[in-house]
């Protein structure tokens, strides 16, 4: 977490992704890897879930509010 705003590294989710941390830095750049942030209402208050795409690939981490990784998910989406 910095600022209040949750941030990965890119040696991480260049792991995750099977992309080097160059390659993940250039496609975030270029638009071709995204990601989407949801703060946890209700029995999830507390926590985040940050979903990053790429291809046909999603990786998804739900943090505690400190920025623990508690649960990850890999899976393939199909073709995007």
């Amino acid at each position: 977490m910095r600022t209040g705003r949750p941030t990965i590294d890119a040696t991480d989710l260049a792991g995750l992704l099977n992309l080097t941390p160059d390659e993940v830095r250039d496609r975030m750049r270029a638009g071709r890897i995204t990601s989407r942030l949801e703060i946890g209402t209700d029995d999830d208050f507390g926590r985040m879930r940050l979903s990053f795409f790429h291809e046909d690939m999603r990786v998804r981490l739900t943090c505690s509010e400190d920025g623990t990784v508690l649960k990850s998910l890999r899976s393939r989406t199909g073709s995007r």
